[in-house]
């Protein structure tokens, strides 16, 4: 039997597990998915010597750019990006087991906004500037949109809530939240960013989908803004996964 996982702390909020363990047994696949819920990207180690049978793994939240420095190769994008969530267990040299990073939350993200993008989003702004905000960074320049990171604290490259001034907001007509603000249980927090000052012209991308309309959302929708969650860049970046293990 092949063996897959993820591994990230904490994990009881993830989709992965029972994704993939309903397409193993819906297509007759002989094999398991596995939470590895680690304290620690140290603990990986443990996690590769107990586990011999494994195919691949995913990775998140906290470990997508920790996992890097463990891992002996990475694909393009994921070099580029600086942080991966797939990891495929390949034959190396004299039949040691090689480990390649791959990122396919860019694929995910790309393939879910585009359809939503018109003429007049040229210019993005991500909320949040962790593993997942770099591959919606990458997304959006692949698809020709200049994004700009949005930080509590004054970083290269971004602006602080603070700065988000009617001239910004008019400009920056993608918002894309990267944060864990919104998230169930804590439904009634939302990114600080002027809501008044949204507009129709505006799309709102939310990567969370537990609930399926976060207060980010739904004070964007008050505003005539479009919006839409993450739960369709989460299923095609499963997808993606997937195919990056079997090809």
């Amino acid at each position: 039997m092949q063996k897959y996982g993820l591994i990230g702390y904490p994990l009881g909020h993830s989709f992965s597990r029972n994704f993939f363990n309903q397409k193993f047994e819906a297509e007759s696949i002989d094999a398991q998915y596995i939470n590895f819920e680690i304290p620690t990207i140290k603990d990986l180690k443990r996690v590769l010597k107990e586990n011999h049978e494994l195919h691949g793994l995913n990775v998140t939240i906290p470990y997508k750019e920790q996992v890097i420095p463990y891992l002996d190769d990475l694909d393009d994008d994921a070099r580029q990006i600086g942080a991966v969530n797939v990891i495929k267990f390949e034959k190396g040299r004299f039949g040691k087991t090689k480990l390649v990073g791959y990122n396919s939350d860019v694929i995910g993200f790309r393939e879910s906004i585009e359809p939503l993008l018109n003429k007049a989003h040229a210019y993005a702004l991500i909320l949040g500037t962790g593993g997942a905000s770099k591959a919606v960074f990458h997304g959006l320049k692949q698809l020709g949109i200049e994004s700009a990171f949005v930080s509590r604290t004054k970083k290269e490259n971004s602006f602080t809530y603070e700065e988000l001034t009617p001239e910004v907001m008019e400009k920056y007509t993608v918002i894309v939240n990267t944060t864990p603000l919104g998230m169930f249980p804590n439904v009634n927090e939302c990114p600080h960013i002027p809501y008044d000052l949204l507009t129709p012209a505006h799309l709102l991308y939310d990567l969370l989908y537990n609930p399926d309309e976060t207060l980010f959302m739904k004070k964007g929708k008050e505003q005539g803004a479009t919006v839409k969650n993450g739960l369709e860049m989460l299923l095609l970046q499963a997808f993606a996964a997937w195919d990056i293990w079997q090809k």
